[in-house]
């Protein structure tokens, strides 16, 4: 170590003001870095207002930046205090440094003005419907692209992956029949129970079985079906497209001349299409069983009068109907589940949100489907 070096050592640092009337300088002595900011923080002062302030730097032995944001943010309260500032300073490595951090010094947050209620209200009414506009016009492109794909595979059929599809129908379709076995089983029950004890009081017991059998075939059956499904696909397709979006591996197929809608999405809408109509009719023959069961128990009505009065009485129009309705509903689940996808950003909180926003949309869009449906074949006459 140099004679010169000791002696910058054992300077300490130091911050000497000097009260000139309505000029005030601070005198910057020895070295401001990090183990010196604590003490030197104590030392500054910046209950000066609407005078002229001179740093003065020559003095200054050594320096981090972690002595330089301590000057920076003295400077800035002192700026917010109208006070003009002026600096004094030779050292070129300090002025570089100086100038990098005040580049990079985070800018001052003004305070949010206050708005009354009605104002925030309005304010988050305009900024939900900005936003709502903003997601239904990518929607209605992310269906346009999809119709175009779908077109175009009409066009070139030995393009289209089978196996993808069908691999779909067996995850999306037939490792659901389970729950929905158990889930059509149960709605059956309640539906004839609940039936019952009114049909009973009137001596009208027989008409449990059309009751039970439309509600089932035309109505409950899709619509239970749909919503489970829509539950157990929707929040699948969301998180797995969601996930390769985070991974990168859609910008690699992308790259590697893949298509995203042959590969992601067509497979998964098809799949779901295909397989939804094979579990409504499986839910319908739960349903109707489990009606069965409490019409036997509980108004003495036979498995074989239950069906024959069922044949006689119900028309097939009811099942077509509720078989109609299933690819609809398989369409609206996996399109809103991969769209939802791909809106998914590079964080996993991201994840969550777009996942539980598809199973909500798609059981909405599901019931409000169902209801027009329902609205136009009243008045068509079936």
């Amino acid at each position: 170590m140099t004679k010169k070096q000791g002696h910058y050592m054992s300077v300490s640092s130091q911050l000497d003001i000097v009260n000139g009337g309505n000029v005030v300088t601070y005198l910057i002595k020895g070295p401001w870095t990090l183990l010196h900011v604590t003490k030197l923080s104590r030392q500054i002062k910046t209950t000066t207002r609407n005078k002229k302030v001179i740093f003065n730097f020559n003095e200054m032995t050594d320096f981090d930046t972690h002595g330089i944001l301590l000057l920076l943010e003295t400077i800035k309260k002192l700026e917010s205090q109208k006070c003009t500032v002026e600096k004094i300073e030779t050292n070129e490595k300090f002025i570089s440094l100086y100038e990098v951090c005040e580049k990079n010094f985070p800018k001052d947050m003004k305070s949010p003005p206050n708005h009354s209620g009605i104002g925030d209200f309005f304010y988050n009414l305009g900024k939900t419907i900005s936003e709502s506009k903003k997601t239904l016009i990518n929607f209605f492109s992310f269906v346009g692209g999809l119709t175009g794909a779908v077109g175009i595979l009409a066009l070139k059929p030995h393009k289209i992956r089978f196996q993808a599809i069908f691999y779909h129908v067996e995850n999306s379709g037939i490792k659901a029949i389970p729950i929905i076995l158990l889930t059509s089983f149960l709605i059956g029950i309640v539906i004839a129970f609940q039936g019952a004890v009114q049909l009973e009081k009137f001596g009208a017991n027989i008409f449990i079985v059309e009751m039970v059998s439309i509600s089932v075939t035309r109505e409950l059956a899709p619509l239970i079906t749909a919503i489970v499904i829509a539950g157990r696909s929707a929040s699948a397709f969301t998180a797995q497209i969601g996930v390769m979006k985070i991974t990168e591996e859609i910008d690699a197929m992308k790259t590697m001349g893949f298509s995203i809608w042959d590969f992601l999405i067509i497979p998964r809408v098809f799949g779901l299409m295909i397989s939804l109509p094979l579990i409504v009719f499986f839910a319908d023959i739960i349903s109707i069983a489990g009606g069965m069961v409490v019409a036997h128990l509980q108004l003495g009505i036979s498995f074989e009068e239950f069906a024959l009065r069922m044949q006689e009485s119900v028309e097939i129009k009811h099942v077509i109907i509720g078989l109609i309705k299933a690819p609809i509903f398989g369409w609206i689940i996996a399109v809103l589940g991969c769209f939802r996808g791909f809106q998914i950003s590079s964080s996993t909180e991201s994840v969550g949100k777009y996942t539980t926003i598809s199973v909500v949309n798609a059981i909405f869009w599901v019931i409000a489907m169902d209801a027009v449906i329902s609205v136009f074949l009243t008045e068509m006459g079936l």
